[in-house]
C-alpha cells in the first residue's frame, strides 16, 4: 500500500523542491499540478526526483474561481487512473510544510485506510463567512467583461441561491487527506448531478465547499473525520498568516501533520527546524 501526495503549485521552485523531499518516502508517490501560467522549465528538475510526477493535464488557475477546484480534480482523477492502490490522496499546496515524521504519518494513515480527514462545518449553522458562497452569484468562471459587476447586481436583486437536490451546505478548508473511495464517489456524483455542477461553477471559492457538501450528504459521511490534520491561522481578511521559526513551539504542540502557510523568502529557518526534528 502507498500514499499519494497531490501538490498544487504555481511558484517558488526551490521551496516546492524542499517540500517534495520532505514528504518523500519509499511508500509514497508525489504528483504536482503546476499552474499552466507558470513556465515549467524552472520546475522540470523535480520530475527527476524519486516517485515524483507532473500531472499530464495542466490548466490556468485563477484564485477563487472554479479552476482552483478543477486542478485538484484533474490530479485526483489521474491518480485514480494509474491503478495503484493508495490508502489516501493527500492534497497540499506548494506553500505547505510537513511537521511530523514521515514514518509516523504513514503508520497513522495506513492504520486508518477507510477514513477521510477533512475539516467541515454546516455552513448556515457554524460558518457565517461561508454563507455568501452559497447565497451569492459568482460569474468569474465565465470570463466576460463586466462579470464581477453583473454578479454583484444579481446577488443584490435576485433571491438567494439554493443548493439543488435538497443538499445541506457544508464547507471549510480545501486541503484534506481523502480516500480513493471518497474521490471516486465525488467525481461520479458531480457527473450524475449536472445541476450541482452548474451551481458550483457560479460559487466563489468552490474548492472550500465541494468535497464537504457532496460527502457530508452521502452514505460515506460516517467515514469522514472532522480534522484535516493541518494547522493554519486565518487573519482578519481570512488569508492564512505566514508562519515562521517564531511559531515553532506552537506548531510542535499543535499535534498536526502539516501546516500552512510558509514563505521561504520570509523565513526558511522553520523548514530547517522541522527537518532536524
Amino acid at each position: 500500500m502507498k500514499l499519494a501526495h497531490l501538490i498544487l503549485a504555481h511558484n517558488n521552485p526551490l521551496q516546492l523542491e524542499r517540500l517534495v523531499k520532505r514528504i518523500s518516502h519509499k511508500d509514497a508517490d508525489v504528483y504536482i499540478h503546476l499552474d499552466s501560467k507558470t513556465d515549467i522549465a524552472q520546475f522540470a528538475h523535480l520530475g527527476d526526483l524519486p516517485n515524483t510526477f507532473f500531472t499530464k493535464k495542466r490548466i490556468k488557475v485563477m484564485l477563487g474561481e472554479y479552476s482552483t477546484l478543477e486542478c485538484a480534480l484533474i490530479g485526483m482523477e489521474e491518480i485514480l487512473e494509474t491503478g495503484t492502490t493508495y490508502s489516501h490522496v493527500n492534497l497540499l499546496s506548494g506553500n505547505d510544510y510537513q511537521l511530523e515524521r514521515t514514518d509516523t504519518i504513514h503508520e497513522f494513515l495506513f492504520a486508518n485506510t477507510g477514513k477521510t480527514f477533512m475539516w467541515y462545518d454546516k455552513i448556515f449553522d457554524d460558518w457565517y463567512h461561508g454563507q455568501a458562497r452559497i447565497n451569492n452569484y459568482d460569474l468569474a468562471e465565465f470570463g466576460f467583461p463586466g462579470r464581477f459587476y453583473l454578479a454583484s447586481l444579481m446577488s443584490k436583486l435576485l433571491p438567494n441561491r439554493k443548493l439543488p437536490y435538497n443538499l445541506t451546505a457544508y464547507g471549510r478548508a480545501q486541503w484534506l487527506t481523502i480516500t480513493p473511495e471518497c474521490i471516486a464517489f465525488a467525481l461520479r456524483y458531480i457527473k450524475d448531478h449536472p445541476a450541482l455542477q452548474r451551481f458550483f461553477k457560479m460559487t466563489w471559492c468552490v474548492d472550500e465547499v465541494y468535497f464537504q457538501t457532496i460527502l457530508c450528504n452521502s452514505p460515506l459521511r460516517d467515514k469522514i473525520i472532522n480534522d484535516n490534520l493541518r494547522y493554519l491561522e486565518l487573519q482578519p481578511d481570512y488569508r492564512p498568516r505566514i508562519l515562521t521559526i517564531a511559531d515553532k513551539e506552537l506548531l510542535t504542540k499543535s499535534g498536526k501533520f502539516y501546516a500552512r502557510k510558509f514563505d521561504a523568502a520570509i523565513d526558511s529557518a522553520v523548514f530547517d527546524y522541522f527537518d532536524a526534528r
